[in-house]
């Protein structure tokens, strides 16, 4: 977590692999992990999931006592949702999360054609809040549209009350962020969780708590608020910062790029950026179940294995194979994880994604970082990688629905209207064109 690190990761994890080869110790804010930035190793990891299982339970120095309470990952680690725990019941919740997943990744369910007009309809939203600044002017893309975007998809995934989700989102934020107030954010972000979960036993909705208590009924609150909390971040916070870093490499990217989105490819636009600039950068640790050869060195059995999904996409084996003058770009990266522990919701979060790209690119005419590529501030996390704004000016096409609307008294006030409406997040989004 250096300043390298957060502005040139690639040069850190070329540095590794020079002088250890492809698994190197690194120490993680105070705590030694082997962190593996080699591409075919990290497949090797990903896919055996029962030599490299994971489940804080296999972690020797933790199971000894040995890990600092304070440690900023801790909090994120010890909640034992699908994605960090391990044992007989992991492959129930996982067929369980599989079922109530289906309705919103099936074009062909009702729930998911919802939840794309929902989604079409936020972002029509937010792209009216910046109108109201005027059809020309500034805007920050990551602040007003790629970070709010998703928490209102995942409200309506909820089903939560008008828009109480807000709050839990921002905590979520800074349960990723790994910061100094993780701890506490966890614990109002599953006080949350548990009392949405309450709500929906009691009265069960079109929503995802109601059908994953459907296919698990012996899911108890507590249980089920962590699994919460996981959709909760996969949903808006990786699809935030994926679609913040697809905007970056239209903005600044190269002819493949945009000769993609100007075919109306914003798929492979996306799984281009998967590629070059994941989201998730690291992933949850796994721990050898024995003394295991990994690269250059013997890990002992449960010590913690982190695969860089950012460090093994650097690295030559996988590096050689991004053509960058090619229309269509590989699937073989690890964004997603792979193998039997595959991200369960990749769908849904490339679904919502897509959607919020396509209304956002067909009504602007124009869109121009403010400021140099590499002068972007960065998010600087141990788990996520994306910039924290992009600020660039716009110039909106008067044609499209958004606009016209906009152009209206009657639109303004709808959009006042609204704001009252809402919640923190409303408020926030509204000072922002305000304070232009």
């Amino acid at each position: 977590m250096t300043r390298d690190y957060e502005l040139r990761p690639d040069l850190v994890y070329y540095r590794l692999r020079q002088k250890y080869g492809p698994v190197a110790p690194v120490d993680l804010m105070g705590v030694p992990v082997w962190l593996v930035v080699g591409y075919g190793e990290a497949l090797q990891v990903l896919q055996d999931a029962q030599r490299w299982p994971k489940g804080l339970q296999n972690w020797r120095a933790y199971s000894e006592g040995r890990i600092p309470k304070d440690w900023p990952l801790l909090p994120s680690l010890e909640v034992n949702h699908l994605l960090i725990q391990d044992g007989p019941n992991h492959r129930t919740l996982r067929l369980a999360w599989d079922a109530a997943l289906r309705p919103f990744q099936d074009p062909t369910q009702r729930a998911a054609g919802r939840l794309s007009a929902a989604v079409s309809g936020y972002a029509n939203e937010l792209i009216s809040l910046v109108a109201q600044g005027g059809l020309t002017g500034m805007a920050d893309l990551s602040a007003q549209f790629s970070r709010p975007l998703p928490l209102m998809a995942a409200s309506h995934l909820l089903g939560y009350p008008q828009s109480q989700g807000d709050d839990a989102l921002m905590d979520m934020w800074t349960v990723l962020d790994a910061g100094p107030d993780a701890g506490p954010a966890l614990d109002r972000l599953l006080a949350s969780l548990i009392e949405l979960g309450a709500s929906k036993r009691k009265r069960p909705g079109d929503d995802f708590p109601s059908y994953l208590l459907a296919a698990h009924p012996d899911l108890d609150l507590e249980d089920l608020s962590r699994e919460l909390m996981l959709m909760l971040g996969m949903v808006a916070d990786h699809t935030g910062v994926l679609m913040s870093n697809a905007v970056v490499e239209v903005l600044t990217g190269d002819g493949a790029g945009h000769t993609g989105l100007s075919a109306g490819f914003i798929r492979e636009t996306m799984n281009r950026v998967a590629m070059r600039k994941p989201p998730h950068i690291n992933l949850a640790p796994r721990f050898p179940w024995m003394d295991t050869r990994l690269g250059n060195y013997v890990i002992a059995a449960g010590d913690p294995v982190v695969v860089s999904v950012a460090g093994a996409h650097t690295d030559p084996q996988f590096a050689g194979s991004d053509d960058t003058g090619a229309l269509t770009s590989t699937r073989a990266h690890l964004s997603w994880g792979a193998g039997p522990r595959q991200c369960p919701s990749r769908e849904l979060a490339s679904s919502i994604a897509a959607t919020g790209l396509t209304r956002l690119f067909a009504n602007f005419t124009r869109l121009e970082l403010t400021t140099p590529a590499d002068d972007l501030p960065w998010r600087s996390s141990p788990l996520m990688r994306g910039p924290r704004s992009i600020p660039v000016r716009y110039d909106m096409d008067e044609n499209y629905p958004a606009a016209r609307a906009l152009a209206s008294s009657a639109g303004a006030a709808a959009g006042a209207d609204s704001g009252r409406r809402r919640s923190s997040l409303w408020r926030y989004l509204g000072g922002l064109v305000r304070g232009r």
